[in-house]
C-alpha cells in the first residue's frame, strides 16, 4: 500500500513538469544584441499552417525550403531581382512584421522585384502564419537581431 502511495505521488509530482516541458517545447529564451532575453513563440498549429500555405504559394519562387534563388542578389534581365531566401540567410530578417505584411499583400515595390501582390488570395491569418513559419526557419541569433530591429520600428 506504501508503496503504490509513493507511486502515485511521483507521479502526481511529475505531472506538472511534464506538461512543463511541453509548454518549453513552444517557446525558447533568446538573447539579444540589445542585452534584452526575449521568448521565441513557436505555435505549432500556426507554423504548420503557415508552412501548408507557403508550399501552396510561395515555394515556387522561394524554393522548398524558404533558400530563394540561387542568384537572388543579382538583378535578371529584366531588372528586377529573383526571390530571395526567407530561412534566415537572405535579408527579410532585415524588414519589421508590418513590412513583411505589406510585401506579401503587396508585392515588390514597383521595379525591385518579381514578389506578385497576394493580398486577395490570402487571408492576414494565412500572411502571418507564413511569416510565422519562416521565422521558424531562422537561426536564434537571427531571430534576435530581427527582434531588436523590431523593437526600433515605428510600426508593428
Amino acid at each position: 500500500m506504501q508503496i503504490a502511495g509513493i507511486t502515485l505521488l511521483c507521479f502526481i509530482g511529475a505531472v506538472p513538469l511534464l506538461v512543463g516541458c511541453e509548454r518549453a517545447s513552444d517557446s525558447t529564451t533568446v538573447e539579444t544584441m540589445a542585452g534584452s532575453s526575449v521568448k521565441r513563440i513557436n505555435d505549432p498549429e500556426q507554423i504548420a499552417t503557415g508552412q501548408q500555405v507557403y508550399q501552396a504559394n510561395c515555394a515556387g519562387c522561394h524554393g522548398e525550403n524558404a533558400a530563394g534563388a540561387t542568384n537572388w542578389r543579382q538583378p535578371g534581365a529584366d531588372g528586377r531581382y529573383p526571390a530571395p531566401p526567407l530561412d534566415g540567410s537572405g535579408h527579410a530578417w532585415h524588414h519589421s512584421t508590418a513590412v513583411l505584411i505589406q510585401m506579401i499583400r503587396n508585392g515588390s515595390p514597383d521595379g525591385q522585384g518579381n514578389m506578385p501582390a497576394w493580398g486577395d488570395k490570402l487571408s492576414e491569418q494565412d500572411v502571418r502564419a507564413v511569416i510565422a513559419w519562416f521565422q521558424s526557419l531562422w537561426p536564434d541569433p537571427v531571430y534576435a537581431a530581427w527582434y531588436d530591429m523590431q523593437q526600433r520600428s515605428p510600426s508593428e
